[in-house]
């Protein structure tokens, strides 16, 4: 039973890794580079939905729905703010930029917020599930989350096939100069790319925020680990990133079950070592042409 509870939680814990990825996959895929202050906007959808759902008393559908909104927002200031400055320079500055956006908006967080952790009630986290009158130890919410993130990344591969705004998107990942000459809107597409991904993190954030402390913080880890994850995965793969996650996931709830959680951290991160070089391009990803 201790087992089975562990891998429902790993599940869960495994889809926040997967959804912060997915973002992390969906501006790679897009602009070629990453946002790295997708733990910050996981934090803040975390913060937001507390806000407007615990602070103002408003229904969460809605506190959900305006934290996506703001997360949105904020992906798009970073882009506009960190990376398409340099990216059109040619420099590779917005690696450190968007680092620096991140540290910004937890700093903004901590001193409006508050530095204490809170912990965001929900009915769906506060009775763990029973079946057969056997106690699992496993909140309804841990079993929605993966649910979440399967759709979502179902979702994404809809969007990029079946849809005129991601054959946009393939277009311009293929030849940005062509789809510009051809009238796709380039730069709308790169930003929409980066608000997408900064949802994705702030869904994970809304979804885990009655599970977890909420806290100004709370997504530098989560974004570390994320990062590691779309690596691992491959970040040229939507399905890939998830899959990935929910390896992830899986295996810190096994070893914290079984070994103790003191041991997550150092086994977890030398699995990922081993299986990138095992597998450099990831466990899903393929090498990249290059034309010389």
């Amino acid at each position: 039973m201790l087992v089975l509870s562990a891998l429902i939680s790993g599940l869960g814990l495994g889809s926040m890794y997967g959804l912060m990825a997915l973002g992390f996959h969906v501006t790679y895929a897009v602009s070629g580079t990453v946002n790295f202050a997708q733990g910050s906007s996981m934090m803040l959808g975390a913060v937001l939905t507390f806000a407007f759902a615990q602070t103002l008393g408003w229904p969460i559908g809605l506190a959900i729905m305006l934290a996506l909104l703001l997360c949105a927002a904020y992906g798009l200031l970073v882009e506009a703010l960190a990376v398409r400055p340099f990216v059109k320079r040619g420099s590779d500055a917005w690696l450190m930029a968007t680092v620096a956006m991140g540290i910004v908006l937890d700093n903004v967080v901590m001193f409006t917020f508050g530095k204490e952790p809170r912990s965001l009630h929900s009915p769906l986290a506060q009775t763990p599930l029973e079946i057969g009158g056997l106690g699992l130890g496993v909140y309804p919410l841990q079993i929605i989350i993966p649910v979440v993130g399967l759709c979502l990344a179902a979702g994404v591969h809809y969007l990029s096939r079946r849809t005129r705004w991601g054959t946009a998107m393939l277009a311009v990942v293929q030849n940005r100069d062509a789809s510009r000459l051809m009238g796709i809107p380039v730069r709308r597409i790169v930003a929409g790319a980066f608000a997408l991904s900064a949802v994705f993190a702030g869904v994970a954030g809304a979804l885990i925020a009655p599970l977890v402390n909420v806290h100004s913080e709370m997504g530098t880890v989560f974004g570390l680990k994320a990062f590691a994850v779309a690596i691992l995965g491959g970040i040229g793969s939507a399905w890939g990133v998830i899959v990935a996650g929910l390896l992830f996931g899986l295996m810190e709830a096994v070893i914290a079950a079984t070994l103790g959680s003191g041991y997550t951290q150092i086994i977890s991160f030398s699995v990922v070592i081993v299986a990138l070089a095992v597998r450099p391009n990831g466990l899903f990803g393929r090498a990249q042409v290059r034309k010389v």
